[in-house]
């Protein structure tokens, strides 16, 4: 499942992951920490979007299964 969402969690990562290195290059400890922040906010989002999508899909499941008894 790859939408926006999915996406923006990814740039986030990346983002973070950029920041950390180069706050560690220059000994930035705050732009280091920011950018770990980054990568937790970016993993959040992904995570909370696998579990938006298996709940959509157990609700599928439901409503497919009451379909019957009508």
């Amino acid at each position: 499942m790859t939408d926006r969402s999915d996406d923006k969690g990814t740039t986030d990562k990346l983002k973070g992951k950029a920041k950390e290195m180069v706050g560690k290059v220059t000994g930035d400890r705050r732009k280091e920490q920011e950018g770990k922040t980054d990568q937790a906010k970016g993993k959040t989002k992904e995570t909370f979007d696998d579990v938006k999508g298996k709940a959509k899909g157990v609700g599928d499941s439901l409503g497919n299964d009451r379909s019957g008894d009508r």
